[in-house]
């Protein structure tokens, strides 16, 4: 499996960043934090209830920053955007919690949530199980997992434990073969991400030319490029109602105000 560099560069400093955060919070000690959390509410369940309306399940993103654009939020409120997402009628949300790459934090996850009443997905670069007990115990409601960094085992291994623990999962692959990969595991949720991670080139394509091969029960999240009505036109002309969007939010001053422009 060949890991794009830019991926394999975050993979490794995840590494690091997990050993260190086993020296201030133990494996025991948030693995009974994740047990104490109240149950989840439910990820699939919330953008499965969108579609049977016939409306978009938007999947709204927090992300103050990226690797490629860096800083694109300067006034970055997470309870607020929260709200606003929720006025605008997310079905979910997704916030970044990685520090060194994207300027995230887990306590922006835990105030976004905090200040709704939607699921969340924790986006983070996820690969030891440590840290899926630490999404459940920060009140995560679902992760991600990158098939393009993960071999079979660990990948399956992973899923099985969020599964255990109440979480739902985004699987997210690129290609044919990553597809392929994430298929065997028993999941809803199957994103494809139209940004090519080698070149960072952003096609919506991607996901028309995956979508063949994706069983009738499973729910295709297009993420990345989606930025007007007419991306959005595409996509559910092709039966693809749920949509990750991030960056066309972050730059508006009312978020939840561009998702409804959008969707609706």
């Amino acid at each position: 499996m060949t890991t794009p560099t830019i991926l394999k560069t975050i993979v490794e400093r995840k590494w690091q960043e997990v050993a260190q955060r086993r020296t201030q919070c133990s494996d025991d000690e948030i693995r009974l934090r994740a047990q104490d959390q109240d149950a989840s509410r439910g990820f699939v369940d919330a953008m499965e209830r969108k579609i049977s309306n016939d409306e978009a399940a938007v999947i709204a993103e927090i992300k103050k920053a990226s690797p490629s654009k860096g800083v694109i939020r300067e006034d970055f409120q997470p309870a607020e955007i929260a709200t606003s997402y929720e006025k605008g009628g997310a079905a979910c949300l997704s916030v970044l919690t990685d520090v060194d790459f994207f300027q995230g934090a887990d306590n922006y996850l835990q105030q976004a949530r905090d200040a709704v009443r939607l699921p969340v997905l924790r986006k983070d670069f996820t690969v030891d199980p440590y840290q899926v007990y630490e999404s459940r115990a920060i009140g995560a409601d679902c992760i991600l997992l990158i098939a393009a960094c993960l071999e079979d085992p660990k990948m399956q291994d992973l899923n099985g434990l969020a599964l255990e623990l109440g979480l739902d999962v985004l699987v997210e692959v690129h290609n044919r073969k990553e597809l392929e990969r994430a298929l065997q595991l028993p999941n809803r949720l199957i994103g494809i991400n139209n940004r090519n991670l080698h070149t960072f080139d952003v096609q919506l394509e991607n996901t028309f030319k995956l979508l063949d091969l994706i069983p009738a029960d499973r729910l295709v999240v297009t993420e990345s490029g989606i930025h007007t009505t007419d991306d959005v036109a595409a996509m559910r002309g092709h039966n693809v109602n749920a949509f990750l969007v991030g960056e066309a939010f972050m730059r508006e001053d009312e978020p939840g105000r561009k998702l409804m422009e959008m969707f609706n």
